[in-house]
C-alpha cells in the first residue's frame, strides 16, 4: 500500500477524475483499471456480479466522506434504481497528471462498457481465463447486445494507448 490512509487514496481518485465521478460501480472499475495499469495498488479485489470489487475501496470512500474529504449526492435513475455522484471537496491539481489522465480516459468510458472491460481484464489477470471477453459474454450476457461487448473492447485497446507505469494486457480474442 502507497499510503497509510485508504481514505485519502479514495478521495484522490475523484480528485484525478476532474473531482467528480457517477456511480459506485463506476468507481470500482475505474479503481481497478488504473491500478492494474501501475497507479498505486492500495485496494484488494476480488470479482462480485457486477465484476471487480474492493470491499476496502468502498470502506475508503465511506470514511473519507464521513471526514468531509468527499461528498456523495444519491438519485434516482430513470428506471428506479439509485445511483452515486461523488465529488472532491478538496481541490487541487492532481499529483499524477498521467494517473489523472487515466483515470479521466476511463471515466468517459459509458458504464456498462467500463464494467465488461473491467471484467475481462479482472477474468484474464486474475482468475487466468485464457477467453476472458469469451466468458466475460458468458456471465453477463444480458449486458453484451447492442455492440456493448465490441465497443467495450474498443474502449479498453484506447485506455491501453494511455500512457501509464504498466501497459494494460492484451485481453485474447478467441
Amino acid at each position: 500500500m502507497t499510503t497509510r490512509d485508504p481514505h485519502i487514496a479514495a478521495m484522490r481518485i475523484i480528485q484525478d477524475a476532474g473531482g467528480n465521478l457517477v456511480g459506485r460501480t463506476r468507481l470500482q472499475k475505474v479503481t481497478y483499471l488504473m491500478q492494474l495499469a501501475g497507479f498505486n495498488g492500495e485496494f484488494e479485489f476480488e470479482y462480485r456480479h457486477y465484476g471487480p470489487f474492493s470491499e476496502d475501496l468502498a470502506a475508503a470512500m465511506e470514511i473519507a466522506r464521513a471526514f468531509g474529504y468527499v461528498k456523495e449526492d444519491e438519485h434516482t435513475a430513470e428506471w428506479g434504481g439509485r445511483y452515486s455522484v461523488y465529488s472532491s471537496t478538496h481541490q487541487g491539481d492532481p499529483i499524477d497528471k498521467r494517473r489523472a489522465a487515466f483515470v479521466q480516459a476511463a471515466k468517459a468510458i459509458n458504464a456498462i462498457e467500463l464494467e465488461l472491460a473491467a471484467t475481462a481484464a479482472f477474468l484474464f489477470t486474475v482468475e487466468k481465463q485464457a477467453c476472458p471477453w469469451e466468458e466475460t459474454s458468458r456471465r453477463k450476457p444480458d449486458k453484451i447486445s447492442g455492440g456493448r461487448l465490441e465497443r467495450a473492447m474498443a474502449a479498453y485497446e484506447a485506455l491501453r494507448r494511455v500512457s501509464a507505469p504498466n501497459k494494460l494486457p492484451v485481453l485474447p480474442r478467441c
